[in-house]
Parts: structure tokens; C-alpha cells; sequence
């Protein structure tokens, strides 16, 4: 099934580009003209992407509030399509994750609709169950760990059989191995639902990157190759600390983001989950990383040692989006002041634009400015 968008807008040359650049990328297009017939049809039709001409503020909000309120497309990805009348801190007021400036050309709308796809294909995909039978053990809280099989996976938990069971147990640890892979995912994990067959669904609770990438690559082969995601995007890591990082991409993700970066230099590889905490269209992002448990902090601080050590080497860079996330993180908290100066800028400066936000980036790397050593800059 190929994703679905609505493009909302009245402006028939936008609209032709639209077609031809959404067609290329295999993505469906509904249009209407009018807010009104366009928030009719949110209430009754499932879209991947809402792409809303912003022309027209008053009605452009209300379709995106729209959207927001249907629960068919409350998770559907939004791009606004704006003029230079209109500022981008507005556009992500009204619920935008991605811009669209005019004159809409066709290779920038195709850049920055590749990022949008893919962000799409993981919205899709990422509660989509698929029925798998393989061993798995389930550790509950009160006593020895449990053998059962699953019933079905997804990327965020598994359907096992647990039978009778107190309502006061709960699993704290489930442990399996996907088929052909090693070594085997182990994660905290938590009861979502129960049915009267005895069947359970248990969610992941702090699943590690390496684990994460994992499965949503094995999941990602299972797919029929239409509804495979999209290859990770490359990008130029500009700035590099034990909390966060700055990259240069053409087509950032938005704010609040899940990623996961795999990065290298020479024989040294590493994963890491992180939220996109700034994003600057056709510049870049920040992002925030997860889980700073004792391990990751250590393989980060080796990460940034080797690229010191590396007389100019530039590591290789990939993210790929796991899908966009509406409570808060996990990470710490954006209220409390942290002894790192790229995550203190992630946090306090998010309204700065592009060029202001990068003045304060090269601030930072003045060699009198005061940045500790695990703070590097390329």
C-alpha cells in the first residue's frame, strides 16, 4: 500500500510540483483547495502527511489542529509550505515538522520530501505487528524466568503466551533471538495488555541502540520492499560532546525526533539513540543523546579521544529516524543547567535562527572559550 498524502492548497503551480515530486517518491496525493474540505476529509481518510500551504495562516492552523485531533492521523507527518511573510518559529507553532520555502523548486522539495518519506514509512511501520513463534524467556518479578514463545513483534514489544498470572507480577526482563541473528535482544520490559485467551502484550522498556537497530533491521527485511524503510541519511558531524552532537544535513529531521547514529572512525564503531532537540531547515540538527548510562558515556568519550587522535580524519556519520515521539524523554531534563555547553545551547537557544545558532556553535570552538576537553569540534 503506498503512502498517502494531503496537500492542501490553492496555488495550482505548487501543486503541479507537488504531484510530480510526490509521484517520484511513490507517495499518493489527495488535494483540496479549501481548509474546509480538507479537514472533511482528515476526519474520515488515513494520510502519511499533511502538506498545508500556509498562505492563508487562519486556515492553514486549523488544518493542522485538524490533524492533530483525528485519531487516524494524529501521528501523521506535517509540512508547511511558507513565504518568507511567515516565520518558521510560527510554522512550528502550528504543529509543522517540516518547511517547504517558496519558490518551491523541485530538487529542494525532493531533498527535504526523502527525509519527510522516511519518517512516514517509520510512523507506518512502527506498531505493526508481525507473527513470529520463537523461544523467548520472561523473567517476572516474584520468582525464576518463565519459557513461553511469542505470538507476534513489533519494534516496540511482543505478544507471548503467560497464562494464569497475579495481577501484582509483572515481567521485568524478557530475553530471545531473533531468527538468523545473534546475539540475542534483552531489554527491561513492562505488561501493555492481557486478553481473556491468555495472551499478553509486553512492551520494551530500554532497549539499547544496538539491540534497537537490530531489530528494526531485521523487521525492516521482513517487509515486502515497498514498505521497507529508506537507507540512512549520511551527514557531516560539525560538533561532538559525551551529551550531543551537531550535524550538517540538507534535510534535517524535526524536533523530537528519535534517531539512532551509527558512527566510525578507523577500526572504532559505535551506536547511539538521541532526539533531535534543534533543527534548522536545509542546515542541520541537534541532538540530544539517550540512555547516558556509565557504557555509553565511556564509548563516547573513546569516540571523541580517537578523533582527536585521528590528524584530521573525518568519521563516517549515519542517522536513521526511529519515528517521533510526543511525551517527554527519557534523558535529562531541559530545565536543569548541565556542565555541557552544546547541551546547555541544544536547550536554552532552540529559538535562535539558523545563522545566530551557528555563531554560537563557532563561538564555542574559539580556542579561549571555556569548553571542557570532551567537547570537540571539527
Amino acid at each position: 500500500m503506498s503512502l498517502q498524502s494531503l496537500v492542501v492548497c490553492s496555488d495550482e503551480k505548487i501543486v503541479r510540483v507537488l504531484r510530480r515530486v510526490l509521484s517520484d517518491l511513490e507517495i499518493a496525493v489527495e488535494h483540496c483547495s479549501q481548509a474546509d474540505a480538507a479537514i472533511h476529509k482528515l476526519t474520515r481518510q488515513r494520510f502519511e502527511a499533511v502538506i498545508v500551504d500556509c498562505a492563508e495562516a487562519r486556515g492553514a492552523s486549523q488544518v493542522l489542529r485538524s490533524a492533530r485531533a483525528a485519531p487516524c492521523n494524529k501521528r501523521a507527518i506535517a509540512v508547511a509550505i511558507l513565504d518568507e511573510k511567515t516565520g518558521l518559529q510560527n510554522a512550528f507553532a502550528m504543529g509543522a515538522h517540516f518547511v517547504l520555502y517558496k519558490p518551491i523548486s523541485m530538487e529542494r522539495a525532493k531533498t527535504s520530501f526523502r527525509a519527510a518519506r522516511a519518517l512516514m514509512k517509520r510512523e507506518r511501520r512502527r506498531n505493526v505487528r508481525l507473527p513470529l513463534e520463537i523461544p523467548v524467556s520472561v523473567r517476572m518479578s516474584d520468582g525464576p524466568p518463565q519459557k513461553t514463545v511469542t505470538l507476534d513483534i513489533s519494534e516496540g514489544g511482543i505478544a507471548v503466551k503467560l497464562g494464569k498470572r497475579s495481577k501484582q507480577v509483572v515481567p521485568t526482563r524478557v530475553e530471545f533471538t531473533l531468527p538468523g541473528q545473534t546475539p540475542a535482544i534483552e531489554c527491561d520490559a513492562e505488561v501493555a495488555w492481557e486478553n481473556a485467551s491468555g495472551s499478553t502484550g509486553i512492551r520494551f522498556v530500554h532497549l539499547s541502540p544496538e539491540c534497537q537497530h537490530t531489530l528494526m533491521s531485521w523487521l525492516n527485511r521482513q517487509a515486502p520492499e515497498a514498505e521497507r524503510d529508506d537507507p540512512p541519511v549520511s551527514c557531516k558531524l560539525t560538533d561532538l560532546s559525551v551529551g550531543g552532537c551537531y550535524l550538517q544535513v540538507v534535510s534535517p529531521f524535526p524536533m523530537r525526533t528519535r534517531v539512532v547514529l551509527s558512527m566510525r572512525i578507523a577500526d572504532l564503531e559505535m551506536q547511539a539513540e538521541g532526539v533531535v532537540r534543534v533543527m534548522h531547515p536545509e542546515v542541520g540538527m541537534g541532538v540530544e543523546f539517550l540512555r547516558k548510562n556509565a557504557e555509553q558515556t565511556d564509548g563516547l568519550e573513546k569516540f571523541i579521544q580517537a578523533l582527536m587522535n585521528g590528524n584530521g580524519a573525518l568519521p563516517e556519520l549515519l542517522v536513521e529516524p526511529v519515528g517521533l515521539e510526543t511525551d517527554s524523554e527519557p534523558g535529562a531534563s531541559v530545565d536543569d543547567p548541565v556542565e555541557d555547553p552544546l547541551l546547555n545551547l541544544f536547550r536554552y537557544k532552540t529559538g535562535l535562527p539558523a545563522e545566530a545558532f551557528l555563531a554560537e556553535l563557532q563561538r564555542q570552538r574559539q580556542p579561549d572559550a571555556a569548553v571542557p576537553d570532551d567537547v570537540l569540534s571539527l
